[in-house]
């Protein structure tokens, strides 16, 4: 048992990461309530960890190269503790997105570095053993997010969500610090990669700006001065992080992506994919969260449950299939996942009216479950395959970052197309005096504040507009969901190649055993080739 320890430790980080990024969806409502927030605002709440992971993960992999693999999970740890205290006791909205952000940066940390913390603790069958442990704990926190979140936040209050990190890293780190010895740290210059952050810099800036941009254009106007400036900051700033990789590549530098592998079909439809697998499935929870609680009157365990299916559906679609899947040339399981999230998205329209209720969820969020669960074991392998093997880790944790960019960038795009429906269905009401500021109520979590504000003898009305514009601004975003999971499975299925010999993928066989001798490869290549 006491090998096995080690794979405890990475667990336990990996766990309180991914689950923090579905916990805080049913405690929205909740959170709305206490600390006054507006729609944007939530927003920003889910977006400041999911931007944060994103923008820092590939510049976290160069930082763990160079300064070692456990030292910078520590590190992670420790800031993403602190950071969960500070979100549990935050007195505002601004400082709990905030520190929101800083807890990202530390999951950033984390998730770069566990997979080559495994590599580095186990060798052959026993690696296979430790890759799917954690590959299940992964999807066990898809799953627990929503469930947890609704638990803590009915029984204790939604600070508890971020304070049940806190002893649980605290194990994490206990464990690390006795079970997992830190591996030595090349010397030299020459030895030690430097870290890319003229690149960090740009792309964080690059995605900041486009996610600020399309969360305030739906409030300030698309054709305001600050939304304009954004889109135009974005712009400059992709420019230039495209300049400053492309020199890193002229001059012999690790850049933090090469860009060269863009070039590449299977590589390009594989980071297409991860973009909009994840925008396409997870984009639209936050809005439907929060109709299961203010529109529907669920309570936050309630709401959950509700959510349960795609997460219990996906976890056991991945545990069942993935052993097989990889022997599938990649882009059958992940191209047909993504239909699959496709096919789920039109059942949920499908069951979108004013009188749906929470039964009417469950065939969409099992469907769409299916798709994720088929596509997301295969990406990393996939995308590792298209490249050589130094490049492995790059493109990793190029996946990863994709994946991340495209809920956060889908959150963003949704709430601005719901609240662009539903004031379009207030507006032509003709009885509501601020027809937009009622649709950005709406999407806060509002509607119940909005029904008892006007006189009794009209609620009954007022309650069944509330419902028809929620319904219709969900349709639009079903829709939107199902039409960028069907794009991304048609790039993933036309793009990657099955005949490449890179997109070969390995047998258990060849995971079992390295394919250099461990006395060929520096410690420090290996890991970063192996990590995800």
């Amino acid at each position: 048992m006491r090998k096995w320890w080690p794979l405890v430790a990475v667990c336990l980080g990996a766990f309180i990461l991914l689950v923090d990024v579905t916990i805080v969806n049913v405690a929205l409502p909740a959170v709305s309530a206490e600390l006054d927030a507006s729609f944007s605002a939530l927003q920003w709440v889910i977006d400041g960890y999911a931007l944060a992971l994103a923008a820092l993960l590939l510049a976290s992999g160069s930082l763990a190269d160079r300064f070692g693999h456990r030292r910078l999970y520590l590190y992670g740890l420790g800031v993403f503790a602190v950071a969960s205290l500070a979100c549990g006791l935050a007195p505002s909205v601004e400082l709990l997105v905030a520190a929101r952000v800083v807890q990202g940066a530390g999951g950033a940390a984390m998730f770069a570095t566990s997979a080559a913390l495994l590599v580095g603790s186990y060798q052959g069958r026993d690696r296979g053993t430790a890759f799917g442990v954690w590959g299940a704990a992964n999807g066990a926190a898809a799953a627990a997010g929503p469930l947890l979140g609704g638990l803590l936040t009915e029984r204790f209050g939604w600070p508890s969500i971020f304070l049940v990190n806190l002893p649980i890293a605290a194990a994490a780190i206990v464990l690390t610090l006795r079970v997992i010895p830190a591996a030595p740290v090349p010397a030299g210059p020459t030895a030690r990669p430097r870290v890319d952050v003229a690149g960090a810099a740009t792309f964080t800036v690059a995605a900041g700006s486009l996610t600020y941009a399309l969360i305030r254009g739906g409030d300030a106007g698309w054709t305001s001065a600050e939304v304009l400036a954004a889109f135009t900051a974005a712009a400059v700033a992709l420019a230039a992080f495209t300049a400053v990789e492309l020199r890193a590549e002229r001059r012999g530098r690790a850049p933090m992506l090469d860009l060269a592998l863009l070039r590449r079909p299977s590589f390009a439809g594989l980071m297409g994919g991860a973009l909009l697998l994840q925008g396409g499935a997870f984009g639209c929870l936050v809005l439907v969260s929060i109709w299961l609680q203010s529109v529907l009157g669920l309570g936050p365990i309630a709401a959950g449950l509700a959510l349960t299916p795609l997460a219990a559906a996906s976890f056991l679609v991945a545990a069942l299939a993935g052993r097989h899947s990889q022997r599938l040339a990649p882009r059958l399981p992940i191209g047909g996942g993504l239909l699959a999230v496709a096919a789920g998205m039109l059942l949920l329209r499908a069951g979108m009216d004013a009188g749906a209720g929470r039964d009417s969820l469950v065939a969409g969020l099992v469907v769409t479950g299916i798709g994720v669960g088929l596509a997301t074991p295969v990406l990393v392998s996939a995308a590792t395959a298209t490249v050589e093997p130094r490049r492995a880790g790059m493109a990793g944790g190029a996946v990863n970052t994709f994946r991340q960019l495209g809920m956060t960038l889908a959150i963003a795009v949704m709430g601005a197309v719901f609240t662009g429906r539903a004031d379009r269905v207030l507006s032509g009401a003709g009885s509501v005096p601020d027809p937009k500021e009622a649709a950005a109520a709406l999407a806060g979590g509002q509607a119940q504040h909005l029904v008892a504000a006007v006189p009794g003898s009209a609620q009954p009305a007022a309650r069944e507009l509330v419902h028809r514009a929620f319904a219709s601004g969900l349709d639009q975003v079903f829709l939107l969901s199902a039409a960028a999971a069907a794009l991304g499975g048609l790039l993933v299925l036309a793009l990657v190649r099955p005949s490449a010999p890179a997109d070969r993928q390995p047998s258990p066989r060849d995971e079992a055993r390295p394919s250099v001798p461990p006395q060929e490869a520096p410690a420090r290549d290996k890991a970063a080739a192996l990590r995800s």
